[in-house]
């Protein structure tokens, strides 16, 4: 006992001897110490890139998709709250209480933003209805409807989402098969439906129309879909995207290639952690669910991946905003950093920052310009509303113009003076989703407004005339 004492007690004079007399001699045997661990610590790859260090190259290709859906956020919406009508037209007093959903918000004044689509949406008045306050009075309401032109471009579209009907229900039986208990609430469906190409009223229609493919049942979180029967010739995953070598002759690389976008550089840390996730091979989301792989191993983030991947190309425009995929996390088994594992993957998708919620991209559905690559039916009906939207823009200069040298007066355009800019209403929240318009699960697009209003007092008075934008109505077309 004593020897042993006299041993620990012999180390320590000699340590603190070593120390006082050459202490860079213990400061070198530490940092050779320190060295040895980590030289022997097994070199592995791990999930743990900091996204924060990851910078997002911005694509203005890519960027200007959703440029484009911002310049037609308005109309959009305005145009599915007029076809959700019988006749097809809201007087404006009751279109006031819809400003939220419109994203209009005081002092800016909804005429003034009619105004803006001389030839998309149109004016006119219409008898007031008799009440108990003015039976003895006769007065008149301002309503606004669609034109004859982007009346027709709507109805082209029901049309078109109604022949497609069938293609539309194979992705609402692909997003059951991709969830983890083959079933997903009808709420949550309604943020991804414009994005799908889902017609506004597909819960009363869509759903109820292919019962051998999915029904809707109730739970205590609501209503949802379920899946009825699995179709394993929907169950193939998208094809791995091709990897663009720009060689002249096909031939086995030497070294290893990611297929980047053209200006994005990665640092070797990242690269070198691509290239081993995609040396993994591949995992079919259908097959497979969350509690097959470890939640922090590359296994787990391949399949994930697969799964965004599958979701984004059932998109019409192979975007959607991350927030509405966030919604799906339990019913999908993803992260639950979802985003930082979408910017972990620039060769895979794209985030684009334009607007106040962040978009996914797809890349592989885009060339090297930012043009998709598969473009679906009803881009074409949105192109020639955009169209629409630009001869407006025209004809309302050409008339600002005029009124400036004084060659003509318009009581029409008074109200340009209220107008913001066109470049000042990209709100960036480009979102067309129809979480806001139902009421009830089945609501096929009925509203139950109040007829009382305070803010369009002003807009018209009792037997007064004034001039507005009007047009003919040629018969108002079937109801949805």
């Amino acid at each position: 006992m004593l020897l042993s004492v006299s041993c620990q007690s012999d180390n320590f004079l000699s340590s603190s001897f070593l120390q006082s007399s050459n202490p860079s001699l213990i400061s070198l045997k530490r940092t050779k110490k320190s060295f040895q661990n980590i030289y022997n610590k097994p070199q592995s790859l791990s999930l743990s890139i900091s996204c924060s260090s990851l910078k997002i190259v911005r694509s203005p290709s890519l960027d200007k998709h959703v440029v484009k859906q911002n310049k037609i956020r308005f109309v959009q919406k305005l145009k599915t709250l007029l076809l959700s009508k019988p006749k097809h037209f809201i007087p404006i007093h009751v279109l006031a209480k819809c400003r939220a959903y419109l994203c209009i918000h005081k002092p800016r004044s909804i005429l003034s933003m009619i105004y803006r689509y001389p030839t998309i949406f149109e004016l006119f008045t219409i008898p007031m209805p008799p009440t108990p306050f003015n039976a003895t009075k006769s007065g008149y309401q301002l309503c606004v409807r669609l034109t004859p032109a982007a009346k027709s471009l709507a109805m082209q579209e029901l049309n078109l989402k109604s022949a497609m009907s069938g293609f539309l229900a194979n992705k609402l039986q692909k997003l059951l098969m991709l969830s983890s208990h083959r079933r997903l609430l009808l709420s949550k469906i309604v943020h991804l439906g414009p994005h799908l190409g889902l017609p506004p009223n597909f819960r009363s229609r869509l759903c109820n129309d292919h019962p051998d493919k999915f029904k809707i049942v109730g739970t205590s979180y609501g209503m949802a879909l379920e899946l009825v029967h699995w179709d394993p010739e929907l169950a193939v995953p998208l094809k791995s995207p091709p990897v663009n070598r720009g060689l002249i002759v096909d031939r086995p690389l030497k070294f290893k290639q990611l297929n980047l976008r053209k200006g994005l550089n990665l640092k070797r840390r990242h690269r070198d952690f691509l290239m081993k996730f995609n040396e993994l091979p591949d995992i079919c989301p259908y097959n497979t669910s969350l509690d097959d792989f470890p939640k922090s191993s590359l296994e787990a983030e391949k399949r994930a991946c697969g799964l965004v991947r599958e979701v984004l190309g059932m998109m019409v425009e192979k975007r959607t905003l991350i927030d509405h995929l966030t919604h799906f996390r339990k019913e999908f088994g993803l992260p639950n950093k979802l985003r930082a594992m979408i910017v972990r993957h620039p060769e895979l998708f794209y985030v684009s920052l334009k607007g106040m919620r962040d978009s996914v991209f797809l890349v592989e559905g885009f060339d090297d310009k930012g043009v998709l690559l598969e473009k679906d039916e009803s881009l074409v009906i949105r192109d020639q509303l955009m169209a629409l939207v630009a001869e407006g823009k025209r004809i309302r200069r050409e008339k600002r113009k005029a009124r400036i040298n004084g060659t003509i007066v318009d009581d029409c355009d008074n109200n340009d003076n209220v107008e913001v800019e066109d470049g000042d209403y990209d709100d960036g929240d480009y979102d067309d989703g129809f979480e806001n318009l139902f009421d009830s699960e089945y609501s096929d697009l009925e509203y139950d407004f109040h007829d009382d209003d305070h803010e369009s007092s002003k807009l018209y008075a009792n037997g007064g005339n004034a001039v507005f934008w009007t047009g003919d109505d040629n018969g108002d077309p079937e109801p949805w």
